[in-house]
C-alpha cells in the first residue's frame, strides 16, 4: 500500500542519485503508453536539478515524481517538460501538484516569458487548462531548434519533421504572461 502523503520541493544536487531512476521511468512510460515521450539522459536531469529548474516529489525517501523547466529564445519562452509520476502514485493528485509548483517556478524565474508545453496526455491537458494554459498551434510556441531537437528521441519525431515542426501527435499549450492564473498555493 502506498502513502497518500508526499513531499514536494525544488530539486537540487541532493537529488542527483534519483536521476537514473527518473530517466528509466521516461523509457518505461514511453513503452507502456505506446505514445510519444522523449527520453532524457542522467546528466541532463542532473543539470536541471543543479540549476534549481526542476520539481521533485518524494514519499518519505522514495522519489515518486519529477518535472523540469527550460528557457528558450532569450528567456522569452519557458517550457515545463518531463512530467513523470511513478505508476503506484498516479491518480492521487501528485501530477497536479508537481505541475502547479513547476508552473510557479517558471513564473518566478522567468516572469515575462510565455510558458508552454506539448503533451499527448489528456490528464496533463486538463491540469494545464486549470493553470491557465490554452491549446495552441505549434507556430505559437518557440521556434528555438534546441527545444524541437529535444523531441528527437520521441517515437513520433518523424511525424514532427514531416510536418515541418508545425504539428505532431502532441497538443501545444501556452500560458501568456498576462493571462497566467494564480494557483492559490494549491501545492502547499
Amino acid at each position: 500500500m502506498v502513502s497518500t502523503k508526499f513531499i514536494l520541493r525544488e530539486a537540487s544536487t541532493l537529488d542527483f542519485a534519483q536521476a537514473e531512476t527518473i530517466c528509466n521511468w521516461y523509457h518505461l512510460s514511453s513503452q507502456e503508453r505506446g505514445t510519444g515521450i522523449a527520453t532524457r539522459t542522467v546528466s541532463y536531469i542532473q543539470t536541471k536539478m543543479e540549476k534549481a529548474e526542476a520539481v521533485i516529489a518524494y514519499d518519505d525517501t522514495r522519489v515518486i515524481g519529477f518535472c523540469y523547466i527550460e528557457s528558450f529564445e532569450d528567456k522569452n519562452y519557458v517550457s515545463n517538460s518531463g512530467l513523470i509520476v511513478h505508476q503506484d502514485y498516479r491518480g492521487m493528485g501528485v501530477a497536479k501538484k508537481i505541475k502547479s509548483m513547476v508552473f510557479d517556478l517558471a513564473k518566478k524565474k522567468y516572469p515575462k516569458a510565455k510558458i508552454f508545453g506539448i503533451t499527448t496526455s489528456e490528464k496533463v491537458m486538463k491540469i494545464n487548462v486549470d493553470l491557465g494554459y490554452i491549446p495552441t498551434s505549434f507556430t505559437k510556441l518557440t521556434s528555438d531548434e534546441k527545444f524541437w531537437s529535444g523531441c528527437s528521441s520521441c517515437p513520433n519525431y518523424s511525424i514532427l519533421l514531416e510536418k515541418n515542426k508545425k504539428m505532431c501527435l502532441c497538443t501545444g499549450m501556452i500560458a501568456l504572461p498576462d493571462t497566467q492564473k494564480t494557483n492559490n498555493n494549491e501545492n502547499k
